[in-house]
């Protein structure tokens, strides 16, 4: 008997829809190719549901999302949203989603495509062989605490958020961070602002008392600041970083960008059990929305990650990764990745050739 997963995709908005398309395309024909079988359900998340619903995550998405063995998002937002009250705007569906599903690491691989090293704004002999992995806290931390919010007194008005975390919090973060550093290279680097933040030196309290469980695993600590110049420094340095949902967010856009650009990145978001959450990390990009100048191999990418950590599928996955290495090797790129000498493609184009590289 075949084996059939059910897949929810959240296309959203912006060029989502586009680069979706392009990944369905290819898990058709890589789920056919490797003998399983995938059940879409599509269901509106962001500013289209907004339109649609009036909220950016209907109580339907959110079942159909929980009923799945993966969900694959690929972009929401949009500046026409950013005038509603906050809990009614597309990332609020997103901070939903996540916490609903208990989706509490985030995992951002950052590695250098050979074809793509000139790519980045940083010299090759810095970027050459880097291999890390933005291991975030996702549903805890200055996003989710309480109290916050604004007041205004004696004609001031003053906004706040609380960061906070609980031990236990922490401790399960860890936990995939130094299992992830076991299974790599055995290096992991927490970041932290332990100098200046309560929070902080909690943080890196229970992470050090977890290293006693790990002895294999060499734990270092940096402040937040530090990371940031190191990460485009000495990028190389970093095998597994592990950080909190505010450092994290920063931090891994910018290790996104020693790749060259962020269209080509994955994600993949886990919780202790139910279904993954994996998308792209860059945004919906609404300036070339329908204009079939997208990037699709960040969602692609996904689209593996969700084959191999969600699915267990990890040949398919391969397939996936080889197609993509292959296309840039032979020199096609999309406009945000054009340098002299090589083809520039369209979305569709791009999906045409990444099929392309898929059969042969």
């Amino acid at each position: 008997m075949t084996t059939s997963y059910r897949i929810t995709l959240l296309p959203g908005d912006g060029i989502g829809p586009e680069i979706m398309a392009v990944a369905r395309q290819l898990l058709d024909a890589v789920s056919s190719s490797h003998g399983f079988s995938l059940v879409y359900d599509e269901q509106p998340m962001g500013g289209v549901a907004i339109d649609a619903t009036g909220e950016p995550l209907p109580n339907s998405t959110l079942e159909a999302c929980k009923a799945a063995d993966a969900v694959l998002l690929a972009a929401i937002g949009s500046p026409q949203y950013d005038s509603l009250p906050r809990e009614q705007r597309p990332e609020s569906g997103l901070l939903g989603l996540r916490s609903a599903l208990g989706l509490f690491a985030n995992l951002r691989p950052v590695k250098i495509i050979p074809a793509l090293i000139d790519a980045s704004t940083l010299k090759r002999e810095v970027i050459e062989g880097v291999d890390l992995m933005v291991v975030r806290e996702l549903t805890g931390g200055v996003y989710f605490g309480t109290p916050k919010g604004r007041v205004e007194a004696e004609g001031r008005v003053r906004a706040f958020n609380t960061m906070a975390y609980f031990d236990d919090e922490i401790d399960r973060i860890a936990k995939v961070a130094f299992e992830l550093a076991v299974a790599r290279s055995g290096r992991l680097c927490s970041v932290d602002k332990a100098n200046v933040l309560d929070v902080s030196q909690l943080w890196r309290d229970q992470v050090t008392a977890m290293a006693a469980d790990y002895p294999t695993v060499e734990l270092s600590h940096m402040y937040v600041d530090n990371a940031a110049m190191q990460l485009v420094r000495n990028p190389r340095q970093f095998d597994v970083l592990l950080t909190s949902n505010l450092f994290g967010d920063i931090l891994s856009d910018e290790a996104a960008m020693l790749s060259g650009s962020i269209g080509m990145l994955p994600s993949a978001s886990l919780g202790s059990s139910g279904p993954g959450l994996f998308e792209p990390i860059h945004g919906s990009a609404p300036d070339i929305a329908r204009q079939d100048k997208a990037n699709p191999m960040a969602m692609v990418l996904s689209a593996a990650m969700m084959l191999r950590v969600g699915l267990q599928q990890d040949a398919a996955a391969t397939a996936l990764e080889t197609a993509v290495d292959r296309v840039l090797a032979a020199g096609y790129r999309t406009g945000d990745l054009m340098s002299e000498g090589c083809t520039q493609l369209g979305c569709r184009a791009m999906g045409e050739q990444l099929l392309a590289a898929l059969a042969g």
